[in-house]
């Protein structure tokens, strides 16, 4: 493996220029999402035509934490999340972090916006927890682990899936 790239919440310029098969080291702010969340997020924006959080130049991490003396998360499957992919970057996400390949349709969002869209780990939450120094519920508290939260991540690796051109290491 080649010395990832080093982007932090401040560079997501450099986000454009990654291509699949990439290695990152990202430190910033991640918000997480699942299923639950999303969907409300959704509802929400159709009811109110806004969203009840700010997610402008945010990487969305799809995935569900559990908080106890540390974090423990670890990546869902992104493909069950790409009905809701168009208004996230509408509202000005600028990635996504999931496990496995994204839809055709998700792939064309992705390539249309220039949003690549990450991969990480799976099956080793507890290893994971190393990389998120703080987080806290930003939407949803109702919703337990499925909640909104915002994390801090500090070198958390991160493989390029699919880059702004739609080029995909599924494809590989």
């Amino acid at each position: 493996m080649k010395t990832p790239i080093k982007i932090t919440s401040k560079d997501h310029h450099k986000l454009k220029d990654l291509k699949a098969g990439e290695w990152i080291s990202y430190s910033g702010t991640l918000v997480t999402m699942r299923d639950s969340s999303q969907r409300k997020l959704i509802d929400e924006y159709k009811k109110n035509g806004k969203l009840p959080i700010d997610i402008k130049d945010k990487i969305i991490l799809y995935a569900a934490p559990t908080m106890s003396k540390k974090v423990v998360i670890g990546p869902t499957t992104s493909k069950r999340m790409d009905a809701g992919l168009e208004l996230l970057i509408s509202n000005g996400v600028v990635a996504t972090i999931g496990k496995g390949n994204r839809s055709k349709t998700a792939i064309d969002i992705i390539k249309k916006n220039k949003t690549p869209y990450f991969i990480l780990m799976s099956g080793v939450s507890a290893y994971l927890s190393k990389y998120f120094i703080k987080g806290k519920i930003v939407a949803f508290k109702e919703l337990g682990p499925e909640a909104i939260y915002e994390f801090t991540a500090s070198g958390l690796l991160l493989l390029t899936a699919i880059d702004q051109k739609g080029r995909s290491i599924f494809d590989q």
